[in-house]
């Protein structure tokens, strides 16, 4: 495949005017060498990597910046923690997850070939790849973990929820970004996969938050991504912590505040979107 869409599958450029402009500045490494045609012909399992941009804000992907918004947000701290990342790709979460202290994560991912080398080459990392989650148990992947994070794509969150809860250990943490995309009616999704409505993606976002609640958690936080998705998809992140059976629910987020997030969201992010 022709090296800028493999870019930006991997999460490594916005788009393909992105990934073009970061060939023609020097900044991808094929392997061990500099490419220098967007259009050159790799192979999907080829190793690649960015050399070090702001844009990524030291990440190896831009994911990076959207768990780095949301554990901001939520005040979480993972030093020490047991951690999945869930649909890891090419690494952007875990990235983060290292780089705030986590003792270690077990990256999964259905894919194979995706996962920074370096990242893959750390031993506080666990890759699963070719790993399906509905099909495997929390000990399959060196759980049950502290905190699940997630970044899935093609397939709704509320299908993964049960298991997503399976993983955690009492009282653990779940932080996911929400693609209203993959969320969304087919009425909602316009040309290019993008969702733009406000209130769909009000919709997605209190879709998610009840199969979340239907699976013993409670939501307790919501934020934007600071970066739009490839297509431009304005994207969200939630917290949720799992809670006790015997443990009395607490107040869940309204749709008033789902509603505020959105539309700081749109705000911000309108012309990316």
């Amino acid at each position: 495949m022709r090296l800028d869409e493999l870019l930006v599958e991997r999460g490594l450029a916005r788009d393909l005017h992105d990934a073009q402009a970061y060939v023609m500045a020097g900044e991808v490494v094929v392997g061990e060498h500099r490419a220098t045609s967007a259009g050159m012909s790799v192979k999907p399992d080829v190793a690649l990597r960015l050399k070090d941009d702001k844009r990524r804000g030291g990440f190896v992907s831009r994911g990076g910046l959207k768990l780095q918004q949301a554990l901001d947000t939520f005040g979480l701290e993972v030093g020490g923690l047991a951690c999945a990342d869930l649909g890891a790709s090419s690494g952007g979460f875990t990235d983060c997850l290292l780089q705030r202290g986590a003792a270690r994560v077990s990256a999964v991912d259905v894919g194979v070939g995706q996962f920074d080398w370096r990242l893959r080459n750390d031993p506080r990392v666990s890759l699963f790849e070719r790993t399906n989650i509905r099909n495997v148990s929390a000990a399959d992947i060196d759980g049950p973990f502290d905190l699940v994070v997630a970044d899935l794509s093609f397939i709704s969150l509320a299908s993964v929820m049960s298991d997503v809860a399976a993983f955690l250990k009492p009282q653990g943490c779940f932080v996911s970004l929400i693609k209203p995309q993959f969320e969304a009616s087919k009425e909602d999704v316009g040309e290019g996969g993008v969702v733009h409505d406000p209130q769909a993606h009000a919709r997605c976002i209190e879709a998610v938050f009840e199969s979340a609640r239907a699976c013993g958690f409670e939501v307790c936080g919501l934020t934007y991504s600071p970066v739009t998705g490839p297509a431009g998809n304005i994207e969200f992140l939630f917290w949720a912590k799992s809670r006790p059976c015997d443990s009395p629910r607490e107040g869940s987020m309204c749709f008033d505040e789902i509603e505020r997030v959105v539309a700081e969201a749109h705000a911000k992010l309108k012309g990316e979107s």
